[in-house]
């Protein structure tokens, strides 16, 4: 019997074989506790339905920008703490991101991370300063603020935003 999650996002987000799997909800924003409050809708399998492949790859896509983003924000806070706080924490943000990007992987996909590399017009990213640069400026990406979704046959989201800054 499967069950389903209400309540943890914008729809339904989780599928659990077992109510013993519950805790695993933690990771969509919900205490155990509450996720055993929740799952309590058992569904026979007559009255599931079968999630349509874009809905899915959707659903998967945003996840990867909203990790992107996390990522981000863990980042700064990871910033102010002591050096020994930091490495604990970063270690547990370094195996969230591995096991992001495998997951991406198994489904085809890839975030496109720009930082640092020479800017190049075709990149699939529209840089926001460009109009501050001379045509024949070497530039590198300065920051990259929303990322791209790449696919197999190229990007599957719409492209990256970036800004720019002169080579040094």
């Amino acid at each position: 019997m499967n069950y389903l999650i209400f309540g943890a996002g914008d729809a339904l987000k989780t599928a659990f074989e077992t109510v013993g799997n519950a805790g695993n909800a933690s990771m969509c924003g919900l205490s155990q506790k509450h996720a055993l409050e929740r799952v309590r809708m058992p569904m026979a399998d007559s009255e599931q339905k079968a999630v349509p492949y874009e809905a899915m790859r959707s659903a998967v896509i945003s996840m990867a920008v909203e990790s992107w983003r996390f990522r981000r924000t863990f980042v700064r806070v990871l910033d102010k703490l002591d050096a020994g706080e930091r490495n604990r924490y970063e270690g547990s943000l370094n195996w969230f991101m591995k096991k992001t990007c495998e997951a991406l992987e198994q489904a085809g996909l890839t975030v496109a991370d720009y930082e640092g590399q020479n800017f190049d017009v075709g990149m699939a990213a529209t840089p926001l300063n460009i109009d501050e640069f001379e045509a024949d400026d070497a530039l590198i990406v300065d920051q990259l603020l929303e990322p791209t979704i790449m696919g197999k046959d190229g990007v599957v989201r719409k492209t990256g935003t970036i800004t720019l800054k002169k080579k040094a």
